[in-house]
């Protein structure tokens, strides 16, 4: 294994046997998606806190961590609930940097929903946050902790892949211009532009291979329909396409779709001089190794060509492996990601370590999006995208 790659190693950080001496208190804002993790479940973490504007949200948040203590508001929790270490923000998007910043200036940890931020300025007052406040922050990204991005991992760790050339990654959510509006009046979510919210592709490229992102060309797509008009970003677009090029010089495809006729997925492809991972694809297809060897086959054409062996791959159930401590061992949201996200930022607060989707890495995940649609914007001219660094070894 090169020094390159060490950091993949999937037991870096994952201490599941370490003894219950410390608890973490944290406080959950954000009664939707907030209330999906296991806060409650961990041995060393203690839902101290909740927190919703919406009332119906904090009950919701109350029921599931069984906690009474409740704030109307970030603000309001902050001021008054001074024992807490950290905070899990669940807000809307647009403002999770500055709920980020409001929460790392009162001392707080932090844990945030994807994306890290919505525009290079706020990356790079997010990186700058962190470093003057010294606290950890964590992207609760999905894609990373996923059952076969574990499995990508693991192959890259064991050389399994050789030279892992091109990714392929798509995130197809139809449908999703239903939580544009609510009582006739329009949420966050309108109109938001697909490469905003890019980490569920990138972790595919950036958790697996430790490459950065460094050019894109993007095509976007719209239909002049009336739902997107009048949008707060002046995003023409349903669907986003990017072809990113990695500081290795490798090709990672990029899909972002929510209109049309497809089958909705967060999956990846890696293609490597040894071996290729497929995952399977919604449509009968289950996932599958593929691996270069000395056979051979006649084309269409009557060419003769390499005939790679193609085998079906059983994705383990990481999620029920000593990677958890034991409460965690079960299946949970967004392909039995949840629990793992839970246990990272809770083992890095206690180790104090450098969490796997840190600072640099959220932001690694999230910029690239960003540029993308200014790509789309103009066309798909060919854009830079700016490095914010990675974490000091």
């Amino acid at each position: 294994m090169t020094a390159g790659t060490s950091w993949l190693l999937l037991s870096r950080g994952l201490h599941a046997q370490e003894p219950v001496t410390k608890k973490i208190r944290i406080g959950v804002v954000g009664g939707r998606f907030g209330a999906t993790f296991q806060w409650h479940e961990h041995p060393q973490c203690v839902v101290a806190a909740v927190s919703d504007l919406r009332p119906e949200r904090r009950s919701a948040l109350q029921k599931a961590y069984q906690c009474d203590r409740v704030y109307d508001s970030l603000e309001e929790m902050l001021k008054e609930a001074t024992d807490l270490d950290a905070i899990a923000i669940f807000t809307e998007a647009p403002n999770h940097v500055k709920h980020t910043v409001a929460a790392m200036n009162h001392g707080k940890h932090v844990v945030c929903a994807v994306p890290a931020a919505m525009t290079l300025e706020e990356c790079q007052t997010l990186l700058d946050t962190v470093k003057k406040t010294g606290l950890t922050f964590m992207m609760a990204e999905t894609s990373y902790w996923q059952q076969h991005t574990i499995s990508a991992r693991k192959f890259v760790e064991q050389g399994e892949f050789g030279e892992i050339f091109a990714m392929y990654s798509m995130y197809r959510h139809a449908g999703l211009e239903s939580l544009w509006f609510e009582d006739g009046k329009p949420t966050w979510r309108h109109g938001f532009p697909p490469m905003h919210y890019p980490t569920h592709c990138t972790a595919h490229c950036i958790g697996v291979t430790g490459e950065r992102l460094v050019a894109v060309s993007c095509t976007g797509w719209g239909d002049d329909s009336p739902l997107l008009k009048g949008n707060p970003y002046n995003n023409p677009f349903w669907n986003e396409t990017a072809e990113f090029v990695t500081d290795k010089g490798h090709s990672f495809r990029v899909e972002v779709w929510w209109a049309g006729a497809h089958v909705g997925c967060e999956r990846a492809e890696w293609y490597g001089t040894k071996m290729s991972f497929i995952c399977e694809n919604r449509l009968g297809t289950q996932a599958t190794l593929i691996f270069a060897g000395e056979q051979k086959e006649l084309d269409s054409g009557g060419f003769v060509r390499a005939a790679s062996r193609v085998e079906p791959y059983e994705i383990p159930q990481w999620w029920a492996t000593e990677m958890l401590p034991e409460p965690l061992r079960h299946d949970s949201g967004h392909e039995g990601s949840h629990t793992f996200i839970t246990h990272e930022f809770i083992d890095a607060l206690i180790c104090e370590r450098r969490p796997a989707v840190d600072v640099y890495e959220a932001i690694a995940y999230t910029a690239p999006g960003i540029v993308a649609h200014q790509s789309a914007l103009r066309d798909g001219e060919r854009l830079t995208i700016p490095d914010f660094g990675k974490a000091p070894a």
